[in-house]
């Protein structure tokens, strides 16, 4: 892992890709920081420390999710989002609270997978290379027993042993070395080599299963993967293909699992993020009968994971007791003291993120690093077309989107996705036609563009 930010650069991170929401971006960048801590403190307070867990409430689109998946990146955490209600999709009985930190635990897995084959991706070449070369030029055969050399008698030595062979590989090793060097040089691109790709014929085994039992056919998959024997198949492909296949190959061989499930397990505890969104779906609005006695069904399954319990995986034991836990949602109905309180005491952190104003949707079109007219204006390069959007061009959609969503359900920067798209689709459509052109975009094309859609409510509405 790098160098751990302190709280300020964490905010000055989450400041080039979010707009606003400093409350939030300190909160995150605290919990972060206080991960690092409780690694210094000594090891009979560690386990200790829980960590500090955040409710984010605001409306959808203000970057609750894009906060929380950034932080994870910073911090090259293992990150899950999932959605609260999931958990309630099927009647009264919704997936299994568990399966979250299963398919965290997989992707911890690959992500330290992942690393590992970067390590080892310079070896896998090499190998790689000299399988190739064997497939170009292979290997003089044996030679016959008759032609073996004589067999040496040393008298003083008391030993038999055979005289050294004559250095007959030297003009093919020369011929090997020419055709290494045109293998780099890319000369070989097009010639084609007969590879044996190994294959496992499993059978399709569908588990259509109660909550719990999700795993149940990844352990089938696993148990019949055991019993049928892989076959090879021959395949001519190119050269290039043949090296990422046979790379790919042995950087398998190469990496250790077992260390790598070690460390992708100690990455989940230690340093795993759930992004559980829309909470405020499974929070009671009424105690009553009805569809309350699954949400709060729902909340009591999820305490216990929150609180810090250990999931079985199909990698082993894992603890929950040091993930970090943020969790959001709109809570328009209901509020975070609708949860239950024994929840509510595990999400000791609450922040509110602020509605977008026209200022935030001007900043968040030009300013991050990922800015929506940045991307546009690189999609168009593609086809050759200059994009000039001017300032006021801008301004007006920002404007429009502001109404848009004062009119219509607010749902925050999304709406730019929509206005951009309606306002560019004629561009974009007739762009391969407008190549070495350049096309000016001010206030006055997005009022003849969008004004109509914005007098007429109704269509607004559809469209916008």
């Amino acid at each position: 892992m790098t160098k751990p930010l302190n709280p300020k650069e964490t905010v000055s991170e989450l400041d080039k890709f979010i707009i606003g929401q400093d409350k939030a971006k300190r909160a995150v960048a605290i919990a972060l920081r206080n991960r690092w801590r409780r690694q210094q403190v000594p090891e009979e307070l560690r386990d200790e420390i829980a960590p500090k867990n955040i409710i984010m409430i605001g409306p959808t689109g203000v970057g609750k999710t894009e906060i929380a998946r950034r932080l994870a990146k910073l911090a090259q955490s293992p990150f899950l989002k999932i959605e609260a209600s999931k958990f309630t999709e099927v009647g009264y009985v919704g997936r299994d609270v568990e399966s979250m930190i299963r398919d965290l635990t997989e992707l911890a897995v690959k992500q330290v997978k992942d690393e590992e084959a970067e390590k080892v991706e310079a070896k896998s070449y090499e190998i790689a290379e000299e399988r190739i070369l064997d497939l170009l030029l292979p290997p003089s055969p044996k030679r016959p027993p008759a032609m073996s050399p004589p067999i040496i008698r040393d008298a003083a030595a008391e030993s038999v042993h055979q005289a050294p062979e004559p250095d007959a590989e030297q003009p093919g090793s020369a011929t090997r070395e020419k055709l290494r060097d045109m293998l780099r040089a890319g000369k070989l691109d097009e010639r084609e080599v007969e590879l044996e790709i190994s294959q496992q014929n499993i059978p399709v085994v569908e588990v259509f299963s109660a909550s719990g039992l999700e795993e149940m056919d990844i352990n089938l998959k696993d148990m019949f993967g055991n019993m049928f024997p892989k076959k090879t198949k021959k395949r001519k492909v190119k050269v290039p293909e043949a090296m990422e296949i046979i790379a790919k190959e042995e950087a398998q061989k190469l990496i250790d699992m077992e260390s790598v499930t070690k460390m992708a397990v100690q990455r989940v505890e230690q340093s795993g993020i759930i992004f559980l969104d829309e909470l405020d779906k499974v929070a009671s609005r009424e105690h009553g009968q009805g569809p309350d006695v699954s949400r709060e069904g729902v909340q009591r399954d999820l305490l216990p994971i929150v609180e810090g319990s250990t999931v079985t995986t199909k990698y082993g034991m894992v603890k929950t007791d040091h993930i970090l836990f943020i969790a959001s949602g709109a809570f328009y109905v209901s509020k975070p003291s609708d949860l239950i309180p024994e929840l509510q005491g595990r999400f000791p952190i609450r922040v509110e993120l602020n509605s977008l104003s026209r200022d935030d949707f001007i900043k968040i079109l030009t300013e991050p690093q990922n800015a929506l007219i940045k991307q546009y204006i690189e999609l168009m390069k593609t086809e050759g077309v200059v994009l000039d959007i001017r300032q006021d061009a801008i301004e007006k959609v920002a404007e429009i989107a502001t109404t848009v969503n004062e009119k219509t359900e607010n749902i925050g920067a999304r709406r730019l996705h929509t206005i951009l798209e309606k306002l560019l689709e004629e561009i974009s459509f007739d762009a391969p036609e407008l190549s070495g052109q350049t096309v000016v975009l001010d206030a006055a094309y997005v009022s003849q563009k969008l004004e109509d859609l914005i007098q007429d409510e109704d269509l607004s509405r559809y469209i916008l």
